[in-house]
């Protein structure tokens, strides 16, 4: 490739934002700017490096072998150029905007975030909570708490808690059926969200293949968190991740009949794209949550 003596960087930053969201119209709206704008700084890039970078194709574009090698390194300049702004004036408020799971928000987060504000008084946080998988090139989050694999293109994830579950109920419905004893006297009692696969495995686990859960109601509460309220209340026995709710069992609220934990390969991630891993706010917040859950630092 040939570049000019001119350094394109608006061209670049158009180049950016077209090769992160695979349009140049949604680029263009990013940026303020009409498509034919966005086409013709692509044009000038392209003049600039002496190569096609995408593909026009009707109604699509797709970057060439060319726009490939090129984006990845354009999207992680464009990121340490922002954190170089940050860190020249990192002594002013800065908001770090979190989404979150519901559940994690409110067993966790809600319950420690004031100790990461005392440690970092100038950074003011918002957070977001759902349990749908955010993209960040459509939405305004700096990070993202989320369930699943960790393995997410584009991101950076790193691992905060196992999200093991085992069945929990109130000690009053226990005592309703003369206790608990094994796993089959769960299913003498309502079983909160019958439908959750996590039931099947659980019970296949205990040495109960067959549980015949599928003609009870399918009733879902949305979250864990309010899974766990209907079980405190007496309302049925919940799956849940005993992790957040050892508050609940050391006062009596909540007891886990069994030792019996699962997995089924999903655990609480921190993630956030990789192009930010340097900005200041992002940095702060990711090395105490790891430091919370005693996980190595990067």
């Amino acid at each position: 490739m040939k570049l000019s003596k001119q350094f394109p960087l608006n061209a670049l930053r158009v180049f950016e934002a077209a090769a992160r969201h695979g349009s140049f119209t949604r680029a263009g709206k990013e940026l303020g700017m009409t498509q034919t704008a966005v086409s013709y700084q692509i044009k000038l890039l392209e003049e600039n490096v002496g190569e096609p970078l995408f593909l026009r194709r009707p109604r699509q574009i797709e970057l060439t072998d060319a726009g490939q090698r090129l984006a990845p390194k354009v999207s992680e300049a464009f990121g340490m150029l922002h954190e170089a702004m940050a860190s020249v004036s990192s002594d002013a408020e800065t908001t770090l905007l979190i989404h979150s799971t519901p559940t994690f928000a409110s067993q966790w987060l809600a319950r420690h975030l004031g100790s990461f504000q005392l440690l970092h008084p100038n950074v003011a946080v918002r957070l977001a909570t759902s349990d749908k998988i955010i993209d960040f090139s459509r939405e305004s989050s700096d990070i993202a708490i989320r369930s699943g694999r960790g393995t997410w293109p584009g991101l950076r994830a790193h691992l905060l808690m196992k999200m093991n579950f085992t069945p929990m109920l109130s000690p009053a419905l226990g005592a309703s059926i003369g206790g608990v004893h094994t796993p089959a006297d769960l299913l003498k009692l309502r079983i909160i969200d019958a439908g959750d696969p996590w039931w099947v495995q659980w019970f296949e686990a205990a040495g109960v293949p067959d549980p015949g859960l599928q003609g009870r109601p399918r009733s879902r509460l949305g979250a864990q968190s309010f899974e766990a309220s209907a079980a405190i209340a007496g309302q049925g026995v919940a799956v849940l991740t005993p992790e957040f709710y050892a508050d609940d069992l050391a006062a009596g609220r909540l007891v886990q009949p069994f030792d019996i934990l699962c997995n089924d390969g999903s655990n609480y991630w921190l993630a956030y794209p990789e192009n930010r891993r340097h900005m200041p706010r992002i940095r702060v917040f990711r090395n105490w949550i790891l430091g919370e859950f005693g996980m190595p630092l990067e």
